[in-house]
């Protein structure tokens, strides 16, 4: 499935961005290795961070973010303090609509894992935004 923003240009744009505000990155995985996309490290601050793309079929981006997820939280094994989904910024135009869908489960997610953030990257700007999971859903 193409993508119309890849994994690697988000990863990319954002360890740029990290890089900037002073954060430690972890190194570039390689091909076929698992972990963390990219753990960022400043003293008092860390963050471990799952990247994903934007692929054109609209299934395949369900998958995926639903994926991301499963990843993100699983590295509370690993003791992170804050897990991250960072994805590309025209993901967000779906996000209130795919939240809304899954209404009170997306609250039970918020409520069971504060630490989960939502970053919207925008490759083009080379910006991004930080969010808290709970931000794309109004409470019952």
């Amino acid at each position: 499935m193409p993508a119309l923003v890849s994994n690697d240009d988000v990863e990319k744009c954002l360890r740029e961005l990290l890089k900037q505000e002073g954060y430690s990155l972890s190194p570039r995985r390689v091909l076929g290795q698992t972990g963390v996309d990219i753990l960022a490290t400043r003293p008092g601050d860390s963050y471990h961070i799952e990247v994903i793309g934007f692929k054109s079929s609209p299934s395949a981006r369900a998958y995926d973010f639903y994926q991301i997820f499963f990843r993100a939280i699983s590295r509370l094994n690993e003791g992170a303090k804050r897990c991250v989904i960072a994805l590309p910024k025209r993901m967000g135009d779906g996000l209130p609509a795919r939240a809304e869908q899954h209404h009170i489960a997306w609250l039970r997610i918020a409520q069971a894992f504060p630490e989960l953030e939502v970053w919207l990257i925008d490759t083009e700007k080379r910006s991004y935004k930080r969010t808290q999971w709970r931000d794309w859903i109004s409470p019952i």
